[in-house]
Formats: structure tokens, sequence, C-alpha cells
């Protein structure tokens, strides 16, 4: 009885109580943070309301005191967790504590006129504390829209709610030079004669040869100017005049795009023409052009699925080696481990939530957890594999599987409750004689069936019976378990400590914090983000 009085006394007891209702541990102001930074799209979710994680977002960084950590915060959002709203929302919460750091890390965030029309976006609604603009925050609009190329200009100026009109009414850019200002006359759709002392003249040869693009009657005028310039594809779509000319634009577009905009393509007819399918397919599958592509792994997995019945098999093959590829990151851990893939009812909700901006993605959280599971399985084969909901789900996976295939089966299991301490039992039973150097839970951490018996959770019971398991069995790592959470809440199934890992995230950034971790190099979430560089 001493001995399992002493035993239990070393799990802490949980501190909070989850979305769903479950016992858990919340985490610290900073790693709350980083997790909604490297998760959160401010937008619905399973569990809570895109309001709701605003709030949060706003009451955590008024606890966290730390201006530098919030810069380096926002600057691994954007380079690193390759997010959109969060760097953004970050960036806005800094503008009002440190103009410094504001000016210093501005253009390393606001990187295309997407982040800047979502900076805009939320300054106008006052969401962040500053409904009006500061003179910090209208210098680096106005440096931005004076510095900018000509062709993110362009790509800036698509779309609306803001517009980019919006934000140079706002931000009253004074150009510097006549080519400047009958640029910012055409994309506010000014008439010539308010552009003086500019005129038509002074336009960007690009957007002379835009308009003439755009006003042109025939498939030959269009393919003569396309021959000297390349475009974004969608300044053209709604001009294009004929299938050479489709031809010709996908042959301009980068491998993002080319990878959204299969279906389209193959409606135009591109993909009728074997050499058109054939270099869509190198693209695609360049390993160089996928890594400065900066794309979520997850995101071939969507172009895969999206993919309509007519599209190639060659491009389908394509987007596999893509896939493989952007999971180029996840190391080889130092021995086997058991990943546990979670598969219950709340991962069924699309990865970046649900608002009001657009339609929500396709690809679920199960469809993530699914293809991370594959990616670790792929690097480190003699690993054990148990997808989950309430109960384990047995799962054969071939020698030579590839990795979508394999996370669009595991993402079929399951549907209901959430249990995380089922894959930690099943390694305690099933492969209770199997010596593993730790395990990996891939969930959005919202268990909530059954309790602890000692005030604890279930996970951190189990986690207990399976490092002394291992030290039984001798093992010759020392065990880690590492959660990856996909969604932004701030509470984890296991209390974070030396030889516990809480992650946040769907890039494959995550892996290069789960491989320092596993090899005791010291690394835990927060540190990563406070290496960042300023």
């Amino acid at each position: 009885m001493t001995r399992k009085g002493l035993f239990n006394s070393r799990i802490p007891r949980a501190t909070a109580v989850n979305q769903a209702g479950g016992l858990a541990y919340r985490l610290g102001p900073k790693h709350a943070l980083a997790q909604l930074a490297a998760t959160g799209c401010l937008s619905n979710t399973y569990y809570a309301t895109g309001e709701a994680q605003i709030e949060t977002v706003i009451a955590l960084v008024e606890q966290v005191d730390d201006n530098v950590f919030l810069a380096k915060l926002a600057l691994y959002s954007r380079q690193r967790a390759m997010m959109k709203d969060m760097p953004a929302a970050l960036l806005l919460a800094l503008s009002t504590r440190d103009s410094k750091l504001f000016r210093q890390t501005f253009p390393r965030i606001v990187d295309n006129g997407r982040v800047l029309r979502t900076l805009f976006q939320f300054l106008r609604a006052g969401t962040f504390g500053r409904r009006s603009l500061s003179y910090s925050l209208q210098r680096a609009f106005q440096r931005w829209l004076n510095e900018a190329n000509v062709g993110a200009l362009l790509s800036a100026s698509i779309g609306h709610d803001p517009s980019l009109r919006d934000i140079m009414r706002m931000a009253r850019p004074t150009p510097p030079d006549n080519a400047r200002r009958a640029l910012f006359g055409w994309l506010t759709d000014r008439p010539v004669a308010k552009w003086a002392p500019a005129t038509e003249s002074d336009l960007p040869a690009e957007v002379r040869d835009l308009t003439a693009f755009r006003r042109a009657e025939t498939e030959e005028q269009q393919l003569e100017i396309l021959e000297r310039n390349r475009f974004r594809w969608d300044l053209l779509a709604d001009s294009a005049r004929g299938k050479a000319v489709w031809k010709a634009i996908a042959r301009q577009m980068g491998p993002q795009a080319l990878r959204m905009n299969l279906n389209t393509l193959q409606r135009h007819g591109v993909l009728e023409d074997q050499a058109m399918v054939a270099y869509v397919a190198g693209r695609l599958g360049d390993a160089e052009e996928v890594r400065r592509g900066r794309q979520f792994p997850y995101q071939y997995f969507a172009a895969f699925l999206n993919a309509e019945s007519q599209i190639p098999v060659a491009i389908r093959q394509g987007l596999e080696s893509a896939a493989e590829l952007a999971c180029g990151n996840v190391p080889e851990l130092p021995g086997p481990v058991l990943i546990g893939v979670d598969v219950s009812g709340s991962m069924s909700s699309p990865v970046t939530g649900v608002s009001g901006r657009g339609t929500p993605s396709k690809v679920r959280c199960v469809d993530v957890a699914g293809l991370f599971a594959a990616a670790i399985l792929r690097r480190n084969p003699t690993s054990i594999l148990v997808p989950f909901d309430t109960q384990a789900h047995q799962v054969t996976v071939a020698a030579n599987e590839g990795i979508l295939p394999l996370a669009r089966r595991l993402a079929a299991y399951g549907g209901g409750g959430t249990d995380c301490s089922i894959p930690l039992s099943t390694a305690n039973t099933t492969y209770h004689n199997r010596q593993l150097a730790g395990v990996v839970l891939i969930s959005d951490n919202e268990s909530w069936v059954g309790t602890g018996r000692y005030g604890s959770t279930r996970v951190m019971e189990e986690w207990s019976r399976f490092v002394g398991n291992q030290g039984r069995l001798s093992t010759p790592w020392s065990p880690r378990l590492v959660c990856i959470d996909l969604q932004s809440y701030t509470t984890t199934q296991a209390q974070e400590s030396a030889d516990i890992l809480n992650v946040g995230g769907f890039s494959d950034s995550v892996f290069e914090v789960i491989n320092g971790f596993m090899r005791d190099d010291g690394s835990t979430f927060v540190n990563e983000v406070e290496a960042m560089e300023l």
C-alpha cells in the first residue's frame, strides 16, 4: 500500500476542465498563446466559437508581459507555423506595446498582400485593441505600399472586404514618383485625370500589358502578351480566350496555384494534352519547388481528396510525391514509438475551423492526424500505429503503402467519444513486452470519456505505468511522451515535464520540435519560439 501511494502521489492532479468537460491541465500563458498562434484561425471549432478564441487570445496577450516573446511568437506563427490570421493579430497587439519591435517585425510578417489585408481587417474591426491608425502603423502601411513590387501590389488587389482601395484610402501613401502615382491611381480605379501629373504612359509595362490582355479579342493577341509577361493566373482567368491561352496560363502558375486549380484546368481542357499532364505532374512533385513553396503537408492531401475523377493518374502521383516531400522534416526517432491517432467525432471538424469569411476547408482534423501519423511511421517503420476513440482500432500497414492512401484509411475509422489514454493503455497491455522509445499522440486533446482515479487525467496515470513498464524492460531510451495538438484550445491531457512535450500546429515544423525533444536537447514548444531571431 505504501508503494502504491507513493507511486500515485507522483501523478499531478488536474488543474482544469477542458472544452469537452473532461479533466485536463491548463497550459501556462506563453505556452497557451503559442498553441493558439500555431493552430488558431480565429474561427469556430468543434468546441469553441471564433469569438471565444479571440477573447482568449486577447486575455493571454495581456498576461504575457514580454514584448520580445510576443514579437518572436508573431514571427514563428507566420514563418514556421505558416499561419495568416494569428501573426496579424499578434502584430497588431504588439503595435500598442512596443513600436520599435513592431517596426522591426512588420516586414517579415506582412510578407504579402493577403496578410496586409488581414491586418487591416483586424484594425478596422477594433478586434485587438486598436481601431485607428497610430503613426507607426500608418508609416508601416505606407512603406509596404511604396516598396512592394508591381507583382505584389497586383496580387494584393485581388479580393474584397477589405479591398486594396480601402487600405490605400486609410494609409494615404505619398507616391515617390509618377510611376507609383499612376499605379496607385490604376489600382484604385480613379479616373486618369486624377493621376496628374502622372498619365497612363507612366504605368509600369506589366500593368499596361495586363490591361491589353483583358481587352484582347483573340487567343493570338493574348498569347503574344503572355510570352513576354508572367501574371498571377487569377488576374487573367476572367478574360482568358480559349484552351491555348489556358495552357499558357497553366505554365505560368506556380506549384501552389497548380495544386489548387487542377479541377479548373481540367474543365478548360488543359489536361487533355499529355504534354501538359507531364508538365503539371512534374511541377507538383519537384522537390525544390515543394520546399520553396512552404505549404502544409495536408494541403497536398486536400488536393488529392478534392481532385475530380477525370484528373490523370500521373498528376495524382505527383501530389503523392509532393506530400512525401512536404513531410520531409519528419525525424528518424531514437527508437520505435507507439503512435496514437485520434479518430473521434470531434476530429471530424475542419482543421482550420469554420468562419463566415468563406468556405471552410474540406480537410478535417482527422485527415491531418492520419497524414502526420503516416509520415512518422514512414520514417520509423518499426513503430506501432493505434487509431483510437473510446477503443483501439486495428490497422495493418503495407510496407510500401504511400502516405496519402494510409492517411485516408486512418481517417475512415471511429467517430465516437474521446479517450486519449487508450493508446497508452494499449501500450501497457497489448504491447507490454515491446521496448518503445515513447508515445506520440495526435489529437485535439479534448479527452472526456472516463476520469482518473487520483484527481489526474487517465493519460497521466497510464503514462506513469508506461514509464514503469519500460523500466522493467530495461529499454535503452528514456521514454518520452509527445502530444501534438491540432486545435486551438489551451488545455492538455499531459502536464508538461522533462519527459512530456505538448506542441501545437499542423505544419511540418512541429517535427523539428519533436526531434529535438526525443533526443533530449532541452526542446520545448516555448523554447522553439524563443529561439526565433528578431
